[in-house]
């Protein structure tokens, strides 16, 4: 029995040594030149994705703030013929429906096919400068797997080769260091481009929801602006 208790923990001692020699550290370098440089590429670029993501996010968040007293400040303007009070209030108040409200208001006096397209250009813009650089999440998500997968057949062909040309009998370890680390990349890879795939798609949704509110403002204008002025 006290036998079996020391093999027990002689095999416990040398998995938990096996598992500490392998760190994340030594798997990203243990790749030779190519398999590091694509660890490093990946991490670069998951760095970058984690950027966009949270700058995207804070920035369309901000942009989403409603200001429910803006369309009621606009109106009562509007009613009494304050127009320039309408558009100072809109250059005071810095979001994207303010924005194309006042392209609107700068419009006034001719026909409401010209106020709605020069809302709907303004808009246009406002939408394009809530989605700067979300399609570089998009080609993340999609570039970061296949680099991944690079590495991997990279790795392989090293591995191989290196067993094709060693002497003697045939060494298993370096047949298998090649073929973990070559399987790293990959997996590397999967977890960037999955990462990114998140970010892209819940800023999309973020983005679609902010163009539906602004939608809705422009329409509350438009509407506004056909009424007799009292």
């Amino acid at each position: 029995m006290p036998d079996s208790l020391a093999v027990a923990q002689n095999l416990v001692s040398n998995a938990n040594e096996e598992i500490q020699s392998t760190s994340i550290l030594e798997l990203i370098t243990s790749g030779g030149i190519v398999g590091t440089s694509i660890m490093i590429l990946l991490l670069i670029a998951l760095i970058i994705a984690i950027y966009i993501f949270f700058e995207r996010y804070f920035t369309i968040e901000k942009s989403s703030h409603s200001n429910s007293d803006l369309m009621n400040h606009i109106r009562d303007f509007v009613y009494d013929g304050k127009i320039e009070s309408a558009i100072d209030l809109c250059k005071r108040t810095h979001t994207p429906e303010a924005r194309m409200i006042q392209k609107g208001l700068l419009r006034i006096g001719r026909p409401i096919k010209d106020i709605s397209d020069s809302i709907e250009q303004t808009g246009q813009l406002e939408v394009y400068k809530l989605e700067k650089n979300i399609n570089i999440l998009a080609t993340i998500s999609g570039a970061a797997p296949m680099v991944g997968f690079l590495g991997t057949v990279i790795g392989m062909i090293t591995a191989f080769y290196d067993l094709a040309n060693s002497t003697g009998q045939v060494n298993a370890k370096l047949l298998s260091s090649g073929i973990y680390t070559a399987m790293g990349t990959t997996a590397a890879g999967l977890v960037v481009g999955i990462f990114a795939y998140i970010f892209y798609n819940l800023l999309v949704v973020k983005v679609g929801k902010t163009v539906y509110r602004l939608q809705s403002s422009v329409t509350d204008f438009l509407d506004l602006i056909n009424k007799p002025i009292k």
